[in-house]
């Protein structure tokens, strides 16, 4: 068996954790983070926010673990789950299926993250039926050169339950007295170490990094994904995990989770605003030069769906098959979406708003 290269202890670290560095990060997260909160609440239909940043948030995930999708490929996938679109984008739809669970089991243990709910999340990922790892053999290596970086936990029971101790420390509060957003640094370290699952450890860490906020109420929904800025800074992101376990480095790691989460807000922020800013637009026009259409319900459907068809929007106003199509269309003619085919079926792009996930994106 090999020899795990890292002992895990219980959190909270014995160390000094909120240092003045970490501190002053700590107060530039929080309150981005809370500007980001407050103007989110501000967008009427807040599943249109907990769907297309869902997305986008699975995409940069996959990103990280070189499964890599256009916004094209993404959004075809989504609206065409069986045709033969690209492996990676349905791996990517598969993620953001899998933080809707999570987002679902939230509400349904009132606020408890059980591990339980992160094997059904694995479970989904990766569309197999085991759990927390039982057989030894596991290491991670660099990817470059091939040599072993970290060996996590071997023994299936040391690994139940240092989980077991991990879901202590995410659910009760009265454990210590640190920051949310301290916390969730710790947390994902700790996750990402103990690496409990065969695969996919990467990506259902990244989950509960939203579930986290969304638990403790810094969010209302999930909607901050921390995945972009660790796709940019992915050398770095690996090295401070390393360096904790090496050095005991804490304070660059909860450093680098901050600063995530202070701009990761801001640009949130920022796209939030720009949807904002198109749905007021496209109202506008749509009340001026198609006032028969025109419902809320319509434009949160455009706005919900950045690729739709008429399935969609027939569900989504309870219309006629004949009635969606003949919208959409009318749309199409104003200029206000374009029209497509794919085999037999058209879809309809708000391109306006495609390019704004596509200038967050970095253009991918």
């Amino acid at each position: 068996m090999l020899t795990p290269t890292y002992l895990i202890r219980p959190l909270p670290p014995q160390t000094e954790i909120e240092t003045v560095p970490v501190l002053r990060a700590l107060v530039e997260a929080n309150k981005a983070l809370a500007e980001l909160k407050g103007r989110a609440a501000t967008i009427p239909n807040q599943g249109i926010l907990i769907d297309t940043l869902a997305l986008q948030e699975a995409k940069a995930s996959s990103e990280i673990e070189n499964i890599v999708t256009t916004q094209d490929e993404l959004f075809q996938a989504d609206l065409f789950p069986e045709g033969p679109d690209s492996v990676a984008a349905k791996e990517v739809a598969l993620y953001r299926d899998a933080l809707h669970l999570g987002f679902r089991q939230l509400k349904e243990t009132d606020g408890l993250i059980l591990n339980k709910g992160l094997i059904a999340i694995f479970q989904m990922l990766k569309k197999r039926a085991d759990g927390f790892r039982n057989t030894p053999g596991t290491a991670l290596k660099n990817e470059r050169t091939g040599k072993v970086v970290f060996v996590p936990p071997q023994d299936g029971r040391e690994i139940i339950r240092h989980m077991s101790d991990l879901e202590r420390f995410v659910n009760d509060d009265g454990l210590c007295d640190l920051d949310p957003l301290i916390k969730m640094a710790l947390i994902h370290h700790q996750f990402e170490s103990i690496h409990p699952f065969p695969d996919g450890n990467g990506r259902v860490g990244r989950i509960l990094n939203v579930l986290y906020l969304t638990r403790t109420g810094l969010l209302d929904i999930p909607i901050l994904y921390l995945s972009r800025y660790i796709t940019r800074h992915k050398d770095e992101y690996y090295h401070l995990l390393q360096k904790v376990r090496d050095e005991g480095a804490w304070e660059a790691w909860i450093l680098y989770m901050l600063r995530a989460v202070a701009e990761t807000s801001r640009i949130t922020l920022d796209l939030i605003e720009g949807m904002r800013a198109q749905m007021a637009t496209m109202k506008q026009r749509m009340r001026t030069e198609l006032p028969k259409i025109y419902s809320q319900e319509l434009l949160n459907n455009l706005f919900r769906h950045p690729y739709t068809k008429i399935e969609y929007v027939q569900a989504d106003l309870n219309i006629a098959r004949q009635t969606a199509g003949k919208y959409l269309d009318q749309l199409s003619e104003k200029g206000l979406l374009s029209k497509h085919r794919s085999g037999r079926s058209n879809y309809y792009i708000n391109a306006p708003l495609v390019r704004l996930f596509l200038e967050v994106s970095g253009g991918a």
